[in-house]
This record gives C-alpha cells, structure tokens and sequence, in this order.
C-alpha cells in the first residue's frame, strides 16, 4: 500500500512500471467513482437512465485523464474524499435527506388530505340530497291539510269558492346540485394535484441544482485548500509533525516540543482545540434547526394521517337522524245567528255550534349524512421506513460534524504527501517561528 500510494502521489512517474500502475490505480478509481455517479444521478437526482450512463461515461474517461496526467488535480481529488466529511458532505447528505422526506412525506400528506375532502364531500351530497327529499315531504302533508280544510269549509254549508291547499313550490331536479358539487370536487382534486406536481418539480429543481452546486464547491474547496497551502507559509501550519520534530532533533532543539504552545496540536491525536470545539457545537445546532423542520413535516404527515383515518371512521358510524313533523288542528266555530223569520226558510243555517273536524298526524323523514356508495379512498399510513433513513442520515451528520476536523487534518497531510519539498518548507517556517517566540520568552 505504502508502494502504490508512492507511485500515485509522484509528479513523475520513475519507469514505465510505474506508469503502468498508475494508469491501473486511476482506472479502478474512474470505474468506482463513475458506477457511483450514475447511480447518484439516476436513483437520487432521478435523471434518465440512458443521460445517467452519458454522464457517467464522459466523466469517467475526463476523469481518467485528467488524474493520469495532472499531478496537482490528483491531489485535489485526494483531498476531495476527505472533504465530503466536511460541510459539503454534509450538504450533500442533507439534500438527499430532504429529497427523501419531501418526495415519500408530501404525496402522502396531499392524499391524506384528498381523503378528508371526500368524506366532506359525501357528508355534503347525501345531507343535501336527504334535505331535498324532505321537501317532498312537507308537501304531502301540507296536501292533506288542506283537504281538511276543505272539509271543514264544506260542513258549514256556504258555497264559497275556497281553496284549502297550500302551494309550495318544490325542487324536483336536484341535478343542478350535484352538478355544481361534483364541479367543485374536480377542481379541488385539479388544485391539489396542482400542487403536488409543483411541490415534487420544484424539490427535484432545487436539490440539483444544489447538488451541482455542492459538487462544484466541493471541488473549489479543494483546490483552494490546496493554493493557500502551496503559496501561504502561514495557513494551516499549526501541527507537531514528524518532519518538525526531526527538524528540531537535527538541531537540539526537542525543548521546543516539549512544552509546546497551546495552539499547536498533533495531527494524528484526538484532541480539538477550542476554536474546533466551539466549531463543531455551532454546527450541530443549525444541524438540529435542520432536523426539527424535518421532524414538523413528518409530524404532518401523522397529524393529517390521524385526522382522515378519524374522519372515515366516523363518517362510517353515523346513524340516520329521524325527523318527525307533527301538525294538529282542532277548532269549533259558534254559529247561532239570529235572522228575520222570512229569511229562515232562504237561509236554513243551524242554530247551534258545530263542532269541526280534528286534523292530527305526525310524518316520519330520516337524514342520511353518509352512504356507502361514496367514493372515498382508505387513508395512507405514514411509512416508518422514511423515519429510518432519516434517523439514520442524520447521525451520520451528526457524526461527520465532528469529523469534519480530522478530515482537514487528513487534506494536510494528502497535501504534503504530493508535496514534501513544500512540507519541508513549512516544517522549517514553524521551527524558526518557535525558535523566535522561545527567545522572546
């Protein structure tokens, strides 16, 4: 291993032995990173599949190229390994995370919702359709009230052109109704597909770009790293390497190490320095702040989850509501009516009180609120396996929050590996400014 990382962090190649091996290492290395890449680009960014295998095609072989033949740009791409457990990794990782939840989480919630406006839907028909009906009702009652009337009017014996009926003026057709429903269901379903499709465009928009974006300034980062590090003295030299203290062996001066400043620090051991420390605590919060607008939408999707199971299961135990309408009608009318003797035999009314006929009936209506002829779809149950991916990814961000200062520890010492003329000049920087800062003391 220590042969071949030699081989491939070289700027020239000694033989064509080695030439040979460096060409198989950058050939296995273009053929792991393009079968990843395809399937980034196909599964998570959910491209086609014959534009996922151009892609990949035409950055494996860039790829090859440029690290068989670039010495710096195999540094870089070195160093971008270790960089995905820095912020851009976790960018990446939080961008699929989202992917996940926003395209498994909002179709869910919208027909969760589609199944609440349903059984509103069927509530609204079936009440206003029963309603309707008992119209029907009020005019059969009223009918045979008003044939007692006109019974009454008849016992009295005065021919009078009367009308006893009551006149309703009743809908017979309610097409009209369930019409105008059945329109405004059509639109709400329109409206919310509407906004599922723009909800799942507009997610897979926005995390290409920001996972092209990633990747760009995953590589800006690299390469940035690895400028300052080969034209700045100063950037990121803060470590007791191995070349330092055998630089301060050659020349007996070990008592710089001994006691060395707090802000040097080996690359190799665990400890974080406070600046890292606070780093790592920064970012995990806005990780939380992350996680807990992640976990309100999954809240969501049970909440809306909970309420249509709810609402089916209630709309299925309503019972129907009798309606009774009760009508009674008694009266008696005095008639004695003193008249001249020679109108008595023109006018032979009765001359004493006639009691009328009684009217008492009761109608019986029942309201129905809920029929199985609805077509309402069962609700869909949140799917745990979301939560598990997404528990799962964010421990590992979590984890690569403190990682990330090991990782630039691991970019240094790629670094210097690609270039131990420049580490050695660094090496040398530290100890002089160690010497100075001890004869200051």
């Amino acid at each position: 291993a220590a042969d071949l990382w030699s081989v491939y962090s070289k700027p020239v190649p000694a033989n064509s032995r080695e030439v040979w091996t460096l060409f198989l290492q950058c050939s296995c290395v273009t053929a792991v990173i393009g079968g990843l890449f395809y399937n980034w680009m196909f599964a998570s960014l959910e491209y086609s599949w014959h534009l996922s295998v151009a892609m990949a095609v035409s950055f494996s072989l860039l790829l090859l190229l440029t690290l068989f033949l670039v010495h710096p740009a195999r540094c870089v791409f070195s160093m971008i390994m270790p960089t995905l457990g820095t912020k851009q990794g976790r960018k990446l990782l939080l961008s699929t995370c989202i992917m996940i939840v926003v395209v498994n989480v909002t179709p869910n919630i919208i027909s969760n919702i589609k199944t609440i406006l349903q059984v509103i839907k069927c509530i609204c028909k079936n009440s206003s359709e029963s309603f309707l009906n008992s119209t029907a009702l009020l005019e059969t009652a009223s009918w045979e009230f008003g044939d007692a009337i006109q019974e009454n009017l008849h016992a009295i014996n005065i021919d009078k052109p009367m009308n006893g009926h009551f006149r309703f003026s009743l809908l017979k057709n309610s097409s009209l109704i369930y019409q105008q429903m059945h329109l405004a269901g059509e639109k709400i379903g329109k409206d919310f597909l509407a906004v599922e499709v723009l909800v799942k465009n507009s997610v897979r928009v926005g995390n290409k770009l920001v996972a092209g974006f990633s990747m760009l300034y995953l590589c800006f980062e690299s390469t940035w790293y690895l400028k300052n590090y080969l034209t700045n003295l100063r950037f990121d030299n803060f470590y007791i390497t191995k070349k330092l203290e055998s630089l301060a062996e050659d020349r007996k001066a070990a008592h710089l190490l001994a006691s060395p400043s707090k802000k040097l620090i080996r690359p190799t051991g665990l400890k974080l320095s406070r600046e890292e420390v606070m780093l790592c605590l920064v970012q995990a919060m806005l990780l939380t702040v992350a996680l807990m607008l992640m976990l309100v939408v999954v809240a969501m999707d049970h909440f809306a989850f909970s309420v249509a199971d709810t609402a089916v299961r209630k709309a299925a135990q309503f019972s129907v509501v009798p309606v009774t309408l009760s009508i009674k009608y008694s009266v008696s009318v005095g008639a004695k009516i003193r008249i001249l003797p020679f109108l008595s035999e023109l006018l032979p009314l009765p001359d004493e009180e006639l009691p009328l006929q009684d009217f008492e009936r009761s109608y019986q209506h029942y309201l129905i609120f809920s029929s199985a002829h609805c077509g309402i779809s069962p609700p869909t149950p949140p799917s745990p396996s979301v939560l598990l991916v997404m528990g799962l990814l964010f421990c590992i961000l979590y984890v690569a929050v403190f990682l990330e200062t090991y990782a630039r520890r691991l970019c240094r010492k790629i670094a210097g590996c690609f270039f131990e003329s420049w580490e050695e000049k660094r090496a040398l920087y530290l100890y002089k400014k160690l010497s100075r800062q001890h004869k200051e003391e």
